[in-house]
């Protein structure tokens, strides 16, 4: 019996996995997973994708009753999962435009970059709404992310900088007393300061961070993610921050610092790109080249002057800016990227890799403290690209 009943359940869960066909007509579904089976059958289903639209149709309450199916029979992860999968499979861009069945949709970080790429087209009515759900979203990462980047960052800059004639109010205690154990006076049981160490002054950002971030289309997921981090970091006093997106034109929203959602709204993905025409705006931004921090989130796919381009990188590192080239800053792990450009680069002294968000902070914290960025990337086990590549 225990047999039967375990062959049965088996027979179901393969059913489910393969989908619908003529040898499997014969195994009975519940009438719960008839319902979960035309949920999948509609994006997964043989036909689907060639029929564009599949079982959804372009009709609004046939993809409003999907949407809430699949949060019905399927965990948040998977329903983001699905969502993104009917939006490639099936085409279903035009039920983003739609501000009722955006209320519905699962937000993420890929919902976000698909809501963005459809800025320009939707309607007055959708962008309120559409607008919420990327608020969303980000005030999710800025929870989960916010917090490690301002700890790391602070952490370095104390680290990086030395006041050796600190007023009161700037000793660094810990420092001090660990420089001026020697002077240890038992009779008094103190300690003598001979040697003051002091945090360095506030008067002055400690370093200055460009972030230059391509927003051609494949780079979706890098524009969220390096959005948020920069209004984080514009948050910390104690670094100057700018932040430059670009495809074929340039646009600086330092100015929108204080609300990445504004930031990402001032985005425009997709469209060409040119790097060369991006660094050329960036340089006049360095105003201090040995306390400047240039990182370009590019995929290094350059439509304009390659040659050029690559000058201008050399020049920034020539000038002592630390130039750091991600070719990706998402989950999705390695990145289709320009391999000739990413070696040049690396070559000249700019360690060129992906990095995942969560290993952004200390990548961050490392780069103030002027480590060397390749060997942190290889000791986060990160694939770094070669000069000889």
């Amino acid at each position: 019996m225990n047999d039967a009943i375990k062959t049965g359940e088996a027979a179901r869960r393969w059913r489910m996995v393969l989908g619908k066909t003529d040898q499997q007509d014969e195994i009975a579904l519940s009438q719960a997973d008839l319902a979960m089976d035309r949920t999948l059958e509609s994006v997964y289903g043989q036909g689907a994708a060639a029929e564009r639209g599949g079982n959804l149709s372009a009709s609004a309450p046939n993809v409003a009753r999907w949407l809430g199916d699949i949060r019905q029979y399927f965990p948040s992860s998977v329903v983001q999962v699905m969502q993104k999968d009917a939006l490639e499979r099936l085409g279903l861009q035009q039920m983003l435009l739609e501000p009722e069945l955006l209320q519905a949709v699962e937000a993420d970080v890929h919902l976000v970059a698909t809501l963005l790429s459809l800025n320009r087209i939707m309607p007055n009515k959708t962008k309120a709404t559409a607008r919420q759900v990327v608020s969303r979203v980000v005030q999710e990462l800025e929870r989960k992310l916010a917090a490690p980047l301002r700890q790391a960052v602070a952490g370095s800059l104390s680290r990086a900088v030395r006041n050796m004639r600190p007023r009161h109010n700037e000793i660094d205690w810990l420092r001090t007393i660990r420089a001026n154990l020697k002077h240890y006076q038992p009779d008094y049981r103190t300690i003598v300061p001979a040697t003051r160490i002091g945090f360095g002054r506030k008067g002055q950002s400690l370093r200055d961070i460009v972030l230059c971030i391509d927003q051609s289309g494949s780079m979706a997921p890098s524009v969220v993610y390096a959005s948020v981090f920069a209004a984080v970091l514009a948050s910390i006093k104690a670094v100057s921050t700018s932040v430059v997106v670009f495809d074929t034109a340039v646009v600086d929203l330092t100015p929108l610092l204080a609300d990445p959602v504004d930031v990402l709204f001032g985005t425009q993905l997709g469209g060409g790109t040119d790097i060369n025409r991006a660094l050329a705006y960036c340089q006049g931004l360095v105003t201090r080249p040995q306390e400047t921090i240039f990182v370009l989130i590019s995929d290094l796919y350059e439509g304009g002057n390659n040659k050029e381009m690559l000058a201008r990188a050399a020049s920034l590192l020539a000038s002592g800016v630390q130039v750091i080239v991600l070719l990706a800053l998402d989950d999705n792990g390695a990145p289709s990227y320009d391999h000739h450009n990413a070696a040049r680069l690396a070559a000249m002294g700019a360690p060129c890799f992906a990095c995942t968000p969560d290993l952004f902070p200390d990548l961050m914290a490392s780069a103030i403290k002027r480590n060397d960025m390749t060997q942190w990337a290889a000791q986060a086990g990160i694939n770094v690209i070669g000069g000889t590549e």
